[in-house]
């Protein structure tokens, strides 16, 4: 049975600072209905990952080396429609918010929002997604 069977939302993690995702692993995985599928360190990498993966969601920063998050969302938009992208970004809301939703991004948070924000977000931006 695949994860998809048994309710679970799957999600990749594409930051370019390791410890960062090693903390959002151990933090997303901590709850049943989540697990993370998968991890890229640049744009390019995550949006690989992303095609073959087609997860339920991704956690995108918009500063990394390479294809930055704002060049990703289109991608991730085109190659896995269902994917609901969830920035989670340094820059301030005020000042990239926008461009990243009219990018294609379901859900803007900055770095300084706590976990439960972030995997609320998460299960919101799905089931958004799943019903649209």
């Amino acid at each position: 049975m695949s994860a998809a069977d048994q309710g679970v939302i799957t999600v990749v993690l594409c930051d370019d600072v390791p410890q960062l995702r090693t903390l959002l692993r151990y933090a997303i995985d901590e709850h049943a209905d989540l697990e993370v599928v998968g991890e890229a360190g640049d744009g390019q990498a995550g949006v690989d990952l992303i095609e073959s993966l087609t997860p339920d969601a991704v956690v995108l920063d918009l500063s990394m080396p390479g294809l930055d998050g704002l060049e990703v969302i289109p991608r991730i938009r085109e190659r896995s429609p269902g994917t609901s992208i969830i920035v989670f970004s340094g820059f301030t809301a005020d000042r990239m918010a926008r461009e990243a939703l009219e990018l294609g991004a379901d859900r803007y948070l900055e770095k300084g929002e706590d976990i439960d924000t972030v995997v609320a977000s998460i299960r919101d931006a799905v089931e958004h997604r799943r019903v649209a």
